[in-house]
């Protein structure tokens, strides 16, 4: 009775899915959080019969074949790549990306990490940091007489001073980009590292090589759509039932063979 490891398989497929879309929702008003998706592919086939056997002595050959699948397992959970709404939220280091791209972070074992969080803050010492307190590439420090600063589309930050006209050049934001962001390997605190999958971070200013542009006063919203991780919700719930009256179905099949008399 194959049936009952097929929809076995089915209902453990399902119940992914269910996870990723609980996830998602989870993650609704996260900052830059990309939407993932479970992405599935049927197991092998038993061949009964192969599609090409010759089937008689005179050369018939079996157009089909028989081939029974085994069920269903998952291929990847991939992330959406889809720019979020952004919202006006007034901060002088908030900045949003308008585009592709990720911020470069170096976290306390030294390693890079990336992110598209712009929600940035910084030390007591004027140096930008995330909120969870790692420095941004590059090290960038806000002096502390700096009366206000400004962040233009290229990432150039310029602070003004009480006793000068003119601003003051203190850095400027880079941008990473990848030739497969989806490669990247999630970590948690909207963070990301980059991985074999991913290809090696190709770093430039912002609006170059194709890379987004920097809004100061904004910051990205989440793309997940409610609307549509509900209707998923509901479709993957509706499969794991379907999947469970097979079971049930196996089941009754095999009570009445053994009832057999």
């Amino acid at each position: 009775m194959r049936a009952l490891q097929i929809a076995a398989t089915g209902m453990a497929a399902q119940q992914m899915r269910v996870e990723v879309i609980s996830n998602n929702l989870a993650n609704m008003n996260t900052t830059g959080y990309n939407a993932r998706r479970a992405e599935f592919a049927d197991l092998h086939y038993q061949q009964i019969a192969r599609p090409g056997t010759i089937n008689a002595a005179d050369g018939t050959v079996l157009p089909t074949g028989v081939q029974l699948g085994l069920g269903v397992r998952p291929t990847a959970v991939s992330m959406i790549l889809s720019q979020g709404a952004l919202s006006a939220t007034g901060g002088d280091l908030d900045v949003a990306i308008e585009g592709e791209g990720y911020l470069e972070v170096t976290l306390p074992n030294g390693n890079a990490a990336y992110t598209r969080d712009g929600g940035l803050k910084r030390t007591g010492d004027g140096l930008i940091v995330t909120s969870d307190g790692f420095p941004v590439v590059p090290d960038i420090t806000i002096p502390r007489d700096a009366r206000s600063i400004s962040i233009n589309a290229e990432g150039e930050i310029y602070g003004y001073f009480t006793d000068r006209v003119e601003p003051e050049l203190l850095g400027q934001f880079t941008l990473s980009g990848f030739t497969n962001p989806r490669g990247l390997e999630a970590i948690g605190n909207n963070l990301f590292l980059e991985t074999s999958a991913s290809g090696p971070s190709i770093v430039t200013e912002p609006g170059q090589d194709g890379l987004g542009v920097l809004r100061q006063g904004y910051l990205e919203d989440s793309s997940v759509d409610p609307v549509k991780e509900v209707t998923d919700l509901i479709e993957a719930q509706r499969g794991y039932e379907l999947n469970s009256k097979v079971i049930t179905a196996a089941d009754q099949m095999l009570s009445s063979m053994v009832q057999i008399r």
